[in-house]
């Protein structure tokens, strides 16, 4: 599965406007456990094509991620129907995401 990149100019579209559930995770590429957490998304996307992962480099957006007070990374954070209505900070496991998105 192939993550989508966000930009600052893209986010809205992609995020905000988006008629299914997103995560959006805020990462940088000198982040170690932004790295780890990686293949995690990318075995829950494949097992749940129903939802969007998209990936916001902070260092590219620091806009975004002031806009959304992130402080640590990596942060996912959970959109549906243009409000965020879950947020996980630091490398979590794929158990813990299934438990957030059975709320």
């Amino acid at each position: 599965m192939s993550f989508i990149e966000l930009t600052s100019e893209t986010f809205d579209a992609e995020v905000l406007q988006a008629d299914q559930l997103v995560i959006v995770d805020f990462w940088a590429t000198w982040c170690t456990p932004c790295r780890m957490l990686t293949p995690i998304l990318e075995e829950l996307g494949t097992e749940h094509p129903e939802i969007k992962i998209c990936k916001l480099n902070v260092d590219d957006a620091q806009d975004l991620a002031e806009k959304y007070g992130v402080m640590t990374l990596p942060t996912l954070l959970f959109f549906k129907d243009g409000e965020m209505i879950e947020e996980c900070i630091g490398l979590v496991s794929k158990d813990r995401l299934l438990s957030l998105l059975s709320n």
